[in-house]
């Protein structure tokens, strides 16, 4: 099977029990986005908004809410894609085990791209951008989003689709200085593909064409956010997961339309041209601040007969993206590694919003003749690599380990390989910092934007240590870093109190650090600075958030007898990570109360979430 339209993927569905209408009005200042977020943390259903205050048009979102619920909508096509990016990472599997590579040529061939404008569904009618759904997702947002959007465009130098990209980027719709039903925001972070083609746009001179597709068929919008082997359009890959050929056409203009989707919106981004964009509430958990972005001048917007709205809400992990990620690792878990010679595994923590904390386990191979090297080599090369992989090099903190020491360790646990590292890592020799190089553009822990730091925490040999499991009696901490917990083995979440400025704070914990030289410390190698430790220690979603969301190596890393030999820096006793929120960092997402008890009515009985909620 393959969907033909976002209408028939919701129909399947609501048959099979998976999605729920809601009938009643609903505002899509905040109330549709908290309702989203109540269900999916429920791990409900997907929902159909059928009745939207201000708009025409009805909305569905949660579609991709949970794992089994993306798998369903997937169901005979995911083996075959799993297959055909296989085959793309490394093709001699196909005269390894040529029986399980028999229809790789026939997917690869459906998943062609179409050009078909007879009929095209998109043609039915045109409206304007205010009369789109005007979701609100936070309190603090600039104006409403589009969250869930296929942003396309060529490369002028080499047109066409196959060499086009398909990106996930936001867009907003209203606000700011925006004119209204006249332009947009386009908004897109750094190593997209999109930055490549208004660069060389800018250097002709020339305006970029795009088109934002909404809705369609929804391997579309798991295409957008792919990260495909080099070479590997996401426009092929929508067609093979969808198993109907991608049908697009150009219009009278110029610009490409998805022939299947629900809304088209084209328009086209000058050189140089920019207006404030955001704040924006994001999955890091707080808001992307106001920053200029390219402006978008809108020409047209399309729509098909009784077209839905499509949308997600973001903020802190974990979201519907975080289901997203996990079905993009199941597609190309097996073609990173392949990509770099040696790694073994990485994973990026979701938990922690993904870029600023990086897992990987590599292998340890240069010195083979020796019984126990004793520390990372070859793990430091891939780290280097992986630093420099696309969307991998935007991590902040990367923990790595030989994949000799333990074959058997789970990446994607999250205490078991923290523990693996510091029961191995040397301090004063195996961190390793990028110091004044880019960071995630939704990363506020620098001091500019795309501006921070980077660390690398290698960890291979034998065992160094056992980490402590709970304190020992009697154990205290010096003023004014007194009160702490246990978060993970031999790791102290630090109460601490607020952060004033970064001179006082260095001179603060240098000072401190030199107090607490012969504090016993057996068995823990981490402290945590942080503003309410009981919160931090909870759970370990808690604690990575709070460690890796609220630092930047460079500024925010000190250890117990920390030096700087031949330019590197090491400390022989614990590491110690500054977690507390500074007055440069974006405000953190909070919900808005009233709306909430709005939602809390649709989940009393006779509402239209009683019992999913």
């Amino acid at each position: 099977m393959g969907y033909r339209s976002l209408t028939e993927c919701i129909s399947d569905l609501e048959r099979h029990g998976h999605l729920v209408r809601i009938k009643r009005e609903v505002d899509p200042y905040l109330e549709m986005a908290a309702i989203h977020m109540r269900v999916y943390d429920a791990q409900g259903p997907a929902l159909l908004f059928e009745n939207i205050k201000g708009s025409p048009f009805p909305a569905v979102s949660n579609l991709f809410g949970t794992l089994d619920r993306s798998r369903f909508m997937f169901r005979d096509t995911l083996e075959k894609i799993k297959v055909l990016v296989d085959v793309k990472s490394d093709p001699m599997q196909v005269l390894k085990n040529p029986f399980r590579y028999t229809h790789v040529a026939a997917t690869a061939l459906s998943a062609l791209p179409w050009k078909k404008k007879l009929n095209a569904p998109i043609l039915h009618g045109t409206t304007r951008i205010s009369e789109l759904p005007q979701i609100v997702n936070w309190p603090m947002d600039g104006g409403p989003f589009v969250t869930m959007p296929q942003v396309y465009t060529e490369d002028m130098s080499k047109p066409g689709v196959m060499r086009a990209n398909l990106g996930m980027y936001r867009i907003q719709l209203a606000g700011n200085d925006y004119i209204p039903d006249s332009e947009v925001g386009l908004h897109y972070q750094l190593h997209r593909g999109i930055g490549i083609h208004q660069t060389k746009a800018n250097e002709l001179g020339k305006p970029l064409k795009v088109s934002i597709f909404i809705g369609g068929p929804p391997a579309h919008a798991l295409a957008a956010v792919m990260p495909l082997p080099e070479g590997l359009s996401e426009l092929t890959f929508a067609g093979a997961l969808g198993n109907r050929r991608f049908r697009y056409f150009y219009d009278d203009e110029g610009f490409c339309l998805s022939a299947d989707a629900d809304f088209v919106i084209t328009g086209t981004v000058y050189p140089h041209e920019n207006k404030p964009e955001g704040p924006f509430g994001d999955h890091l958990g707080y808001y992307s601040l106001v920053h200029p972005f390219p402006l978008m001048r809108v020409h047209q917007v399309y729509h098909r007969k009784d077209p839905i709205w499509s949308f997600t809400v973001v903020g802190r992990p974990p979201q519907e993206d975080t289901s997203f990620g996990a079905l993009i690792h199941e597609i190309t878990g097996s073609a990173i590694p392949q990509e770099i010679n040696g790694l073994h595994a990485v994973h990026a923590v979701d938990a922690a919003g993904v870029h600023p904390l990086l897992f990987a386990i590599g292998s340890e191979r240069y010195t083979p003749y020796l019984q126990t090297p004793g520390r990372p080599q070859e793990i430091l090369t891939i780290a280097n690599q992986i630093l420099g992989k696309n969307q991998l090099s935007l991590a902040k903190y990367l923990f790595i380990s030989a994949h000799q020491d333990h074959p058997a360790l789970d990446i994607h646990d999250v205490t078991a390989f923290l523990t693996h590292i510091f029961e191995r890592i040397d301090l004063e020799r195996d961190l390793h910092f990028h110091t004044q190089t880019t960071i995630d553009t939704l990363d506020y822990t620098g001091h500019g934007l795309n501006a921070g730091s980077k660390v690398v925490l290698a960890a291979a040999g034998p065992k160094k240590r056992t980490l402590t499991m709970e304190l020992p009696g009697g154990f205290e901490l010096p003023q004014p870093f007194r009160a702490c917990k246990l978060a993970l083995p031999g790791i102290l979440a630090v109460e601490a109190p607020p952060f004033l400025d970064e001179d006082t704070e260095s001179k603060r914990i240098d000072a401190w650090c030199r107090e607490v030289r012969d504090t016993d410390f057996q068995g823990i190698q981490l402290l945590v600075l942080c503003d309410d430790a009981a919160f931090t220690a909870a759970n370990v979603d808690n604690f990575v958030w709070v460690t890796f969301t609220r630092s930047n190596p460079s500024n925010d890393i000190y250890g117990v007898d920390s030096f700087i030999r031949h330019k590197h820096w090491g400390c022989s006793g614990p590491l110690l990570i500054d977690a507390r929120k500074k007055p440069h960092h974006a405000p953190e997402l909070i919900k808005d109360a009233e709306t909430e008890k709005r939602v809390d009515a649709l989940g009393a009985k006779g509402g239209p979430l009683h019992g999913i909620i």
